[in-house]
């Protein structure tokens, strides 16, 4: 039986990361895939990627990754900013390897064809709007000339929206591991909250299963874990950071810097903000 721990949206978090590796190393976890967003937003890039590139067997490409190595125009002169203070933490010989990431990963997992992706299978950066639209899920699970096979995906993990979820249809299963280093929560009101630990922790999901076999009626699981560590150390070495307070907001709230974009977001997909 093989445990294999996914990761994901590191975010240059560097006391998330270590804390979700010791919590690997206790949990006996074999394997360690990630899917990406390693980078940007904390000041730890340059750590966490080491730390992956020393512990990972798979690495994809997050939309972080895209942008910081790629030549997409940002929309404004902060958001240059807020890229060329990324780039000059990392040197040549990582600008490298992020350009040279994959966009997939697939394997079998007890007889599940298991298929890893950071946001969906057709975007880097795209976002299945409703979640409670059955079509919108059901297209995470098929092939397009990102995918490895042009087989339906039985198993999908994805990251990119920084919240852990489970969702079942047809006989299948989406799931989204969170976020090591930067995990929240889009829904959220004052009244009906509960403690933000809940979302704010280190999240990461273990798969649980025989590798490489195509026998469905092996025993698989899986497991979503979220795990303490020190938020005010991780801040205490952001001085630096040219985003420093929208990076202390979504790590000590869990609560997303942008909510205006996020409600324009829900306005363009026709979910109504009033039922939140």
């Amino acid at each position: 039986m093989e445990r294999i721990a996914i990761i994901s949206d590191i975010h240059g978090n560097l006391e998330a990361l270590k804390a979700v590796l010791e919590d690997m190393r206790e949990r006996r976890v074999n394997k360690i895939y990630c899917l990406g967003d390693i980078i940007a937003k904390g000041t730890h890039s340059k750590e966490c990627l080491d730390l992956i590139v020393k512990n990972c067997e798979v690495v994809l490409k997050g939309n972080c990754e895209e942008i910081l190595v790629g030549n997409i125009a940002m929309k404004s002169d902060l958001d240059e900013a807020r890229r060329a203070w990324n780039r000059n933490k990392l040197s040549d010989e990582d600008l490298k390897y992020l350009v040279s990431l994959p966009y997939c990963h697939e394997f079998y997992l007890s007889g599940r064809l298991v298929r890893l992706f950071h946001a969906t299978p057709k975007n880097i950066e795209g976002i299945v709007g409703n979640e409670d639209d059955i079509e919108s899920l059901y297209s995470l699970f098929l092939s397009s000339e990102n995918t490895l096979s042009q087989e339906k995906a039985d198993i999908i993990v994805y990251g990119h929206i920084h919240t852990q979820s489970l969702h079942r249809i047809y006989n299948r299963c989406v799931l989204n591991a969170g976020s090591v280093g930067n995990s929240i929560d889009l829904f959220r009101n004052d009244e009906k909250d509960g403690d933000v630990r809940n979302t704010s922790l280190a999240n990461y999901l273990v798969l649980s299963g025989k590798l490489d076999s195509t026998d469905m009626y092996e025993s698989f699981s899986y497991e979503f874990v979220q795990v303490p560590y020190d938020v005010d150390k991780e801040l205490g070495e952001n001085a630096d950071n040219i985003e420093f307070e929208a990076y202390e907001t979504e790590l000590r709230t869990g609560k997303y810097r942008d909510m205006a974009r996020f409600y324009r977001f829900l306005e363009i997909k026709g979910i109504d903000r009033g039922k939140i």
